[in-house]
């Protein structure tokens, strides 16, 4: 089992860069696909970018292709998501979560653990 722990979130202005991390917990997170979604207020969560487990495929929400790289380090229980040319409309809580399948999946109710969220807030 595992358990994630998102950071990295924060105030920027439109146009800026930010790096979220999820930390993993647990001996087999290496083998499991990870997910990027976000959350508004009053929405509900979407997806954003998606990895598989050994990185030999990625998927993205098509607003943010080209803005945001999501990649991972399995050595370090560890999955990013450097978030480049922020826009306003990108601000959200955002969470990572694991899919222990390694399933290429864009639904959260697919995905099995969650983290807590981290809020990225994009400045006009």
């Amino acid at each position: 089992q595992v358990q994630l722990v998102e950071s990295g979130g924060g105030l920027v202005q439109a146009g800026g860069s930010l790096r979220l991390s999820c930390a993993g917990s647990g001996r087999t997170f290496s083998r499991y696909a990870m997910g990027w979604f976000r959350q508004a207020p009053g929405k509900e969560r979407k997806f954003v970018a998606a990895i598989s487990w050994s990185g030999d495929w990625t998927d993205y929400l098509d607003s943010v292709k080209g803005r945001f790289t999501i990649s991972r380090d399995n050595a370090k229980n560890t999955v990013y998501l450097l978030m480049n040319s922020l826009k306003p409309e990108d601000t959200a809580v955002y969470y990572c979560a694991a899919e222990t399948a390694n399933l290429r999946a864009t639904m959260p109710a697919e995905y099995d653990v969650w983290g807590q969220g981290t809020q990225v807030t994009v400045s006009s």
